[in-house]
């Protein structure tokens, strides 16, 4: 039920907005510009200090070009932000040569790009620029001018813990690159989910208020109508009888009748005590999701029983639909059958999905639920473009939720076999928006 969506997932990964990229980029400069400044005339200690303010200089030149270059909403592709990323690693393993290297406190700004580039770009750019802050590390490592000191003093490490600070700049890089890649592919996913339940949810309001303009269309069309009648009566009485005109008006009389039949059942729909449009008893809700699943070769068969009055739902596309998905993923794997209870009380209404076939494999069943989980190879019947996303328990999922729904999937208990999907809703946010009724037995 989700094949119309051709999803590009994590479609803004690769674009780094330059307004962000610009402000950033600002604030790293006036930081650099405040450390070196300080400690060559706050602390007193001897560095290049005209170098290290041309080098900043360098940077605020090409800041301002860029601002000029692009406007304040336009994005990068992935190259050129790859680019700039790779020349803030250059930059700032330019200042810190001048600095004393991986010996500076300030060495761990090289972490900065690579978190950068992991949020906003591609795991093989994240790659890229981590190897050459890697590379760029084991420069500084390697060869740097003395750390800045007191005037005619020389502050030097231990080469090994030279190499420490190496070895944990290394493993910092790596492990940030990949934690913070995952977590925004994890966030770039959900959103693209979750774009896509909102198409769901339009798609089935849509279909739902089509109810309502065949209502309004029906009134609409009785003005036109009752003039058409007037006129074939008028046109019975003038036919000579027996003639060929008089069976075409006795035709055109019976399909006016017909067609005031039809405008009569839809103009009434809304009147009914029933309130067939808006509400629903759980026994009618089930059968409407159910009857579109029942050309599949399974067996669906639904049972009923509670406590009370029987609970009436106000028609929710969002609810249909969720229940609609459940029971066609129980039938895409049930082997003959598929089982439905609808129970409720004073207090809860309750719908359980069961199936006989091979249930939740043990890879998934801690992620039911979750978007762009699935484990389809195989549709009866339904081979639509588009399905295998795995969306359709995570739309289920959340449109239900957002009933006031609570879903637990689970496999049967040993020695049954199939999965089981229960759905529970407070009485109270079941029944919300619905007509007040009174209680059983009241005689009202």
């Amino acid at each position: 039920m989700i094949r119309d969506f051709d999803l590009g997932r994590g479609g803004v990964r690769g674009r780094l907005h330059v307004d962000t990229l610009v402000r950033l980029r600002w604030l790293a400069l006036s930081g650099q510009a405040a450390a070196v400044l300080f400690t060559a005339f706050g602390l007193g200690f001897s560095l290049p200090l005209a170098s290290c303010l041309a080098i900043i200089a360098l940077s605020a030149i090409l800041n301002v070009a860029l601002r000029v270059r692009y406007g304040r909403v336009d994005r990068l592709n992935e190259k050129p932000a790859a680019a700039v990323l790779a020349y803030d690693i250059a930059q700032l393993t330019a200042l810190l040569f001048l600095t004393g290297g991986m010996e500076n406190p300030f060495s761990m700004l090289f972490l900065a790009p690579i978190m950068v580039s992991a949020m906003s770009l591609s795991g093989k750019t994240t790659a890229a620029l981590t190897t050459f802050a890697i590379l760029a590390a084991t420069f500084l490592t390697l060869d740097h001018y003395p750390l800045p000191w007191r005037p005619g003093e020389t502050f030097t490490l231990p080469f090994v813990y030279s190499a420490g600070v190496w070895v944990a700049h290394v493993v910092s890089a790596a492990f940030i690159a990949v934690y913070a890649w995952l977590v925004a592919l994890e966030m770039s996913e959900l959103a693209d989910a979750l774009n896509a339940t909102e198409l769901v949810l339009a798609r089935e309001q849509h279909l739902t208020q089509l109810d309502g303009l065949a209502a309004a269309a029906a009134h609409e069309l009785g003005t036109p109508l009752a003039t058409i009648t007037l006129i074939v009566k008028d046109l019975e009485r003038q036919a000579p009888s027996g003639s060929v005109l008089a069976d075409d008006v006795a035709v055109l009389s019976q399909e006016v009748a017909r067609c005031r039949g039809i405008l009569g059942k839809l103009t009434s729909l809304g009147d009914d005590e029933g309130n067939v449009l808006d509400e629903m008893t759980m026994t009618v809700m089930l059968e409407e999701v159910v009857a579109p699943q029942r050309d599949f070769g399974v067996n669906i068969s639904i049972r009923t029983a509670g406590e009370g009055r029987e609970p009436v739902l106000r028609r929710n596309p969002g609810v249909l639909y969720g229940l609609g998905n459940l029971i066609e993923n129980a039938i895409d794997f049930a082997a003959a059958e598929v089982r439905i209870q609808a129970s409720w009380d004073a207090w809860n209404a309750r719908i359980v999905i069961e199936d006989d076939g091979p249930g939740f494999s043990p890879e998934v069943a801690s992620r039911i639920g979750a978007p762009y989980v699935t484990t389809k190879t195989d549709r009866r019947a339904k081979t639509e473009d588009g399905s295998g996303l795995g969306l359709g328990l995570f739309i289920a999922k959340t449109l239900l939720e957002r009933s006031g729904a609570t879903v637990v999937a689970q496999n049967a208990p040993p020695p049954e076999t199939g999965a089981r999907i229960s759905v529970e809703w407070r009485r109270q946010a079941f029944e919300r928006g619905t007509r007040p009724r009174p209680p059983e037995g009241s005689g009202a």
